[in-house]
């Protein structure tokens, strides 16, 4: 089995997890570590046209890639990748042996005969070229016999399979690399990109080196599995497989220093790895981002995330496409209603009064006396979202968010009387006190807020004719997520550069309400410019 080396790509498939910001040292320690360890290839991150920042793993040319490198194990190959399209041939230098050795190229269906024509002007610059295509599971066999074909002509140092969307089992490995090593000139090494979706990178890894054949293999791997999404084979694991069963030939001891120093910490900020939104995208063949982003709005449950997944396109699945997705999500949600009814019946019950909505914010529990005498002295019509107070009195509740309702159980004896307002995104008839809306009608612009619950009862009393707004609760995202809930199990898991941008969004569209009505704060908000209103 020496036909089998090892390519690992913490600091380039791993980079998805941090923006690439490693760190310039950090960069540096992690590649000589990788040398120390033997790793057979160790790619240094990306080449990247313009870039600037000598602490992301993304370079500009050879030179700022020869300061990353300090000491060159001659045992060892380095590389960068180049996603087509991100920088030109002239703006690699020929390979003089004291930066990279080789590059690998990556592309998508309809950039083949581009990249190519790339790849043979770096092979004339004396790199070794690995062509790289991306989601061969979504080629089909005629189309990647051809493209062999042309690959056999070029002669690259290596040809790669890769299980983008994380898809693949022990059948497709064994059905593709037959494909490849009986078409493939057999100085071709064959490259093998996993991903962890179906956490199968480990044992496809050792599938793969079990094969008959002569043909040298390169199984791409990252420390500790970081990377995008559902991340890679561990390097840490494969390295110790092979020294256990095959030859002692690497040196472990450096890869636990690399997870100690250099990975350990970033998990603490970033998370990667197996989670059942990315297994979804797997077994429904989706770019992992599509999972990314419905896994962040914190309104669907996992069967929903499933549903919406199911439902798309197959020409969109593989390419990850954002306005589509974004698309999905809101048509999905929005069932649509006719809600005429209920606002005229909102408009009669907010007619003349000042309306006081309630969010579940920690402030409401330092308010909760002064909240309940101005309500019953003022007689504000007062509606909640997404929660009912325990000790103050409501006249309704308004309900957006699929998670917030299935933890509310039996709707109807928990309301006690309170009347409900619900938006059509949850599979509710309204009867009784429920009343239903029509989602979408409520929605706000920016993507960050789209379905923000605050913001959508907000625009439903707007909308009902509420000429004033009084807001309790509202009082921004900590980064501290046990600061943002008036109960500790609404508590959701968002990162806090997210928090961050939905502050500002909000911000901004309560900037834009309060230019066509009054509203003002009853508690403490970072929303609040001025203060705090008293009545």
């Amino acid at each position: 089995m020496d036909n089998i080396k090892i390519l690992d790509c913490t600091l380039r498939d791993g980079g998805y997890v941090n923006q690439f910001r490693f760190g310039a040292k950090t960069i540096q320690k992690i590649i000589q570590k990788l040398s120390e360890a033997s790793i057979d290839i160790i790619e240094c991150g990306f080449l990247v046209s313009g870039a600037k920042d000598k602490d992301c793993a993304l370079f500009p040319g050879m030179d700022s890639v020869r300061e990353a490198i300090l000491h060159k194990n001659p045992n060892a190959m380095y590389v960068a990748m180049i996603q087509y399209g991100k920088i030109s041939g002239e703006e690699i230098s020929p390979c003089d042996g004291q930066s990279i050795d080789g590059i690998r190229l990556t592309f998508h269906e309809h950039e083949i005969e581009a990249a190519l024509s790339l790849g043979r002007e770096l092979q004339e610059k004396g790199y070794k070229i690995f062509m790289q295509p991306v989601g061969t599971m979504t080629y089909p066999d005629e189309t990647l016999l051809r493209l062999i074909k042309e690959i056999n002509q070029m002669r690259p140092y290596a040809f790669y399979m890769v299980d983008t969307l994380g898809t693949m089992y022990k059948k497709d490995l064994f059905r593709m690399f037959f494909l490849f090593d009986h078409n493939l000139d057999s100085k071709i090494a064959v490259g093998f990109h996993s991903h962890n979706n179906l956490q199968l990178a480990f044992s496809n890894a050792l599938e793969l080196m079990q094969m008959n054949t002569r043909r040298q293999i390169i199984i791409d791997s990252s420390v500790y599995g970081i990377g995008r999404g559902a991340g890679n084979l561990c390097t840490e694991l494969i390295t110790q497989y092979i020294n256990d069963n095959i030859a002692l030939k690497y040196n472990n001891l450096e890869i636990l220093e690399i997870i100690d120093q250099y990975v350990k910490p970033l998990q603490r900020q970033y998370s990667w790895g197996y989670d059942a939104a990315y297994y979804i995208a797997s077994i429904n063949d989706c770019h992992p981002n599509y999972s990314q982003f419905l896994l962040n709005l914190q309104t669907l449950h996992v069967q929903d995330i499933h549903a919406i997944l199911n439902g798309m396109s197959a020409p969109k699945r593989a390419l990850y496409d954002r306005e589509y997705i974004e698309k999905q999500y809101v048509d999905y949600m929005s069932r649509q209603v006719d809600d005429k009814g209920v606002l005229e019946k909102y408009a009669t019950r907010l007619k003349g009064r000042k309306i006081l909505i309630l969010a579940p914010g920690k402030s409401i529990h330092q308010n909760t006396d002064r909240l309940s005498q101005l309500i019953r002295e003022n007689k504000y019509f007062a509606i909640s979202v997404n929660f009912i107070p325990e000790q103050i009195p409501i006249d309704a509740v308004f309900i957006s968010n699929m998670k917030r309702f299935d933890n509310l159980n039996d709707l109807n004896s928990f309301l006690g009387g309170i009347e409900a307002v619900i938006t059509s995104n949850i599979s509710l008839e309204g009867s009784g006190t429920v009343s239903v809306i029509n989602y979408a009608e409520y929605l706000n612009e920016e993507q960050i807020i789209v379905d923000n619950a605050g913001l959508m009862c907000i625009n439903f009393v707007k909308k009902a004719g509420a000429s004033h707004i009084l807001l309790a609760g509202f009082d921004g995202f900590s980064p501290r997520l046990s600061d943002n809930y008036y109960e500790e199990h609404m508590v959701l898991d968002v990162d806090k550069e997210r928090l961050q941008k939905m502050n500002e969004a909000f911000a901004r569209k309560l900037a834009q309400i309060q230019r066509i009505l009054p509203v003002e704060f009853l508690t403490d908000s970072v929303y609040a410019l001025s203060g705090t209103a008293d009545y």
